[in-house]
């Protein structure tokens, strides 16, 4: 009783009801005035359909574009104003072009090696393509591999990662989208404070609203006593507001310059399979060593620079990490590490997702939490499918939540009935999100197969090139099919006719979720 009571006077809840107060009232208010006022339902009518045209004339998806429409159209109460506040998405002008002048600073220090790209492309002038695009799109430059290691599960993965942690002798750098307090959260502030200790540069970046409710209002002073310097991305306020829709959903960590993590792990204990909230919980991630970890540490300096409108010299975090040139072999694959930034609409993620499926000629596997797809992505996979790649994708069995969920099930039909084979995990949640193709190239990195993660949210990942870590990611997919159950297209057509129109309705608007 006292942890549901503590749920309703959270900060969260309280501050959420604030918000639809707000938002409840300015829809009120114009309600009220179209009834009083017939010119003011023409006015209305007016600016919805110029709001409406300023929608078709931006650049803007076409699902997303055709909800927003159909909403200002025929809801203009509650469309245009909702469009103003969650239709946009990028932050206030201000905040974009601080955001662009930190890109144009630390995009030219991430310099591509001649060597490396030479020998790619000599060795493969298709793989050279394929990873050209975090090249010139975001300046992700190609590294040979040094070592690679892939995580099937968040639970090795995190052993690996504190044992690294302890051994830090310069700085230690993290992100992460959620932190909740428990076994995993304390194990690692304790590692993180003896390090500080020890005069171990120390910092963490949280996003507010994944851990909003999990902690004291100011638990950051404490962890600021232990050494532990602090960022938090977006405080989520009581007012309504456009930059709300922005979130910092990147996992990373980068210790020493010299190995970084990321994937799908957050500080919580379900993570790491401590408690269980979902049945099984399944995560993927990968460890890069090496030169690759100096693009990981540049994104992490260019978010935390951002949040705290500072300035300071990156290069002198290069001079820490390993400069030993990694020599060319020709049996060690590329590494290519890549961020992606809802603010420049580049849609990075997105990119090396399509490039990854178009390119497929035997087979692309695919782990996903949330399969809410734009016509892009589908389209791309099941134009793959019907030339004779086979595309799988692995979605949980039991949801974390149910309205996604059902969005994500009412996907399946189409998706099928192109030849693509959808897979449900059956001891329970996978967070994983991975791509791996044709035994060459896998992705494993933060990016969710949904609207807010491939336009929203900043997110990153690691596109490996022919490394061992790409055949542990196979391996893992093939594991994980024989855990899971193939969804049959009866099973999508054996639905009530008004479940399926609630499904399309939803599917209409998912963009706007």
């Amino acid at each position: 009783m006292k942890k549901v009571l503590n749920k309703m006077l959270g900060r969260l809840v309280l501050t959420s009801v604030i918000i639809l107060f707000q938002f409840g009232w300015v829809a009120f208010t114009l309600y009220e005035a179209e009834n009083v006022s017939p010119v003011f339902t023409l006015v209305l009518r007016s600016i919805s359909l110029v709001i409406a045209l300023y929608v078709v004339y931006k650049d803007m998806r076409p699902h997303n574009k055709l909800s927003w429409i159909f909403l200002i159209l025929f809801l203009p109460i509650i469309g245009c104003p909702c469009y103003f506040l969650f239709g946009r998405a990028e932050m206030t002008k201000n905040t974009r072009e601080r955001m662009a002048t930190l890109q144009a600073m630390v995009e030219p220090i991430r310099e591509q090696s001649i060597e490396v790209i030479d020998w790619l492309k000599n060795t493969d002038a298709t793989a050279h393509k394929q990873m050209s695009c975090p090249w010139h799109v975001g300046k992700y430059p190609v590294y040979m591999e040094k070592d690679s290691k892939y995580y099937s599960l968040g639970d090795d993965m995190f052993k690996d990662m504190l044992a690294d942690i302890k051994s830090a002798e310069n700085y230690i750098f993290l992100e992460f989208f959620i932190m909740k307090q428990g076994y995993m959260y304390d194990t690692l502030i304790d590692a993180l404070a003896e390090r500080a200790k020890a005069g171990v540069h120390v910092r963490l970046i949280y996003d507010d609203m994944g851990c909003i409710d999990e902690f004291p209002r100011q638990f950051y002073k404490e962890l600021q006593e232990k050494g532990i310097h602090v960022a938090c991305f977006n405080p989520f306020r009581p007012f309504l507001s456009v930059i709300m829709n922005n979130r910092d959903h990147r996992k990373i960590v980068v210790i020493d310059g010299k190995v970084a993590y990321t994937g799908g792990l957050n500080i919580a204990d379900e993570y790491i399979n401590r408690i269980t909230r979902f049945g099984h919980w399944k995560d993927a991630g990968v460890k890069v060593t090496g030169d690759a970890a100096w693009s990981f540490t540049t994104m992490f300096l260019e978010m935390w620079s951002f949040i705290t409108k500072g300035t300071e010299d990156f290069n002198r975090y290069k001079c820490l990490a390993n400069e030993n040139a990694v020599l060319i072999q020709q049996e060690k694959g590329f590494v290519q590490p890549y961020g992606d930034c809802p603010l420049d609409k580049r849609y990075l993620c997105e990119a090396v997702y399509l490039n990854l499926i178009n390119h497929a000629k035997d087979y692309v596997y695919i782990f996903t939490p949330y399969l809410i797809l734009g016509s892009e992505i589908a389209t791309a996979l099941i134009n793959a499918a019907r030339s004779g790649v086979d595309v799988r994708i692995v979605t949980p069995a039991i949801p974390d939540k149910k309205m996604v969920f059902l969005l994500t099930q009412s996907n399946y039909e189409n998706l099928i009935r192109g030849g693509v084979k959808i897979y449900q995990y059956t001891p329970g949640f996978i967070h994983s999100k991975c791509f791996v193709v044709d035994d060459k190239y896998a992705s494993v990195g933060t990016t969710n197969l949904d609207f807010r993660a491939l336009y929203l949210h900043f997110e990153c990942g690691t596109l490996l090139y022919k490394t061992k870590s790409v055949l542990d990611v196979r391996n893992d997919a093939l594991r994980t099919f024989e855990l899971s159950r193939c969804i049959s297209l009866e099973e999508c057509e054996n639905k009530n006719f008004f479940f399926q129109l609630f499904l399309s309705v939803m599917r209409l608007f998912s963009p706007l979720l």
